[in-house]
């Protein structure tokens, strides 16, 4: 909100779609939760465009646990399970009886709980990262935790051992091109995508990444003490940072590696998507049809005839 009134652009709209979004994908919420939430969208509902709340409304009809005091905002009524449900007249013919479902096993409730995140979501979560604040990120960070989305897989311990020693040996030598290329090639990332994380002035990218390679909290404090200056000479900075890292979760990490990866595939989408629906047939070249003459009437054909002017 403070960026959005420094530099003009309206975050507002996308930051409670978003926080929403992610509220409404897990099934139930902590106390602590569910106090977070309605700070952070009773501040935002009454300061976005009547399109977003009427969608934010929508979502949070229809979730049964949406906090009573959004409940009041938005005039809804809380979900009663001893109210009676209204139900339908009687069909006169029924309808074939389907067969019976098996139970869910546990690895078939794990795997319908990760969500595969689109890209368009992956790219609206990464611009909405980059242009938070530090407390923003932070919250954001601790609702990725708790939200279902599929996080990606690890990366192999002995490919991210020997990128840790890599990484920790660019940063001694402040080598931030190569630290860049390192964490660009490791974690499969895009080369814009990758110094985006690691030029980041909030250091909170940075963070994600080393988690994401399990790097130790020792090895993560000399990376900041020596790859970026400003980092270095600023004690609060190196204190907020390591403990945002020792306090973070290696899904969160996870998830955000996700996003960006997500957030590449919806930019090149975006880049050879044509503008209009028909601009490949109005590009195209025309074939050009030279006319034939056409015969008058009543005459005949023309008679070919050799080079000697027998016919043949």
């Amino acid at each position: 909100m403070t960026l959005s009134r420094r530099e003009g652009v309206d975050i507002r709209p996308t930051l409670l779609r978003v926080l929403t979004d992610l509220y409404v994908q897990a099934a139930a919420h902590s106390p602590d939760e569910k106090r977070q939430f309605v700070e952070l969208t009773s501040r935002l509902i009454d300061e976005v465009d009547d399109a977003t709340r009427a969608a934010v409304r929508a979502r949070l009809s229809i979730y049964p646990d949406t906090p009573s005091e959004i409940l009041g905002k938005f005039a809804l009524k809380p979900a009663n399970p001893d109210m009676p449900i209204p139900l339908a007249e009687a069909i006169l013919s029924s309808p074939p009886t389907p067969p019976p479902t098996r139970p869910t096993n546990e690895a078939q409730m794990r795997l319908a709980s990760n969500l595969t995140m689109q890209p368009a979501d992956a790219a609206e979560i990464h611009d909405l990262f980059f242009r938070a604040g530090p407390s923003e990120r932070v919250a954001i960070l601790h609702s990725l935790a708790e939200t279902p989305l599929k996080a990606s897989p690890r990366i192999p311990h002995a490919r991210a051992s020997r990128a840790i020693e890599t990484l920790e040996m660019a940063a001694f030598a402040a080598d931030v091109e190569n630290f860049t290329r390192e964490v660009g090639e490791t974690l499969i990332l895009q080369a814009r995508v990758a110094a985006q994380v690691v030029d980041d002035p909030g250091g909170e990218p940075l963070a994600l990444a080393m988690r994401a390679l399990d790097m130790p909290s020792p090895v993560f404090q000399r990376v900041l003490l020596f790859l970026n200056p400003e980092f270095g000479t600023s004690v609060q900075t190196v204190f907020r940072l390591s403990r945002l890292y020792d306090r973070l979760s290696e899904r969160s990490a996870l998830v955000m590696l996700a996003v960006w990866r997500g957030a590449t595939i919806a930019a090149t989408r975006a880049k050879f998507r044509p503008m209009l629906y028909d601009d490949e047939r109005q590009h195209a070249r025309p074939a050009q049809v030279s006319p034939q003459p056409a015969l008058q009437p009543g005459s005949a054909p023309p008679v070919r005839t050799g080079t000697d002017g027998t016919g043949r």
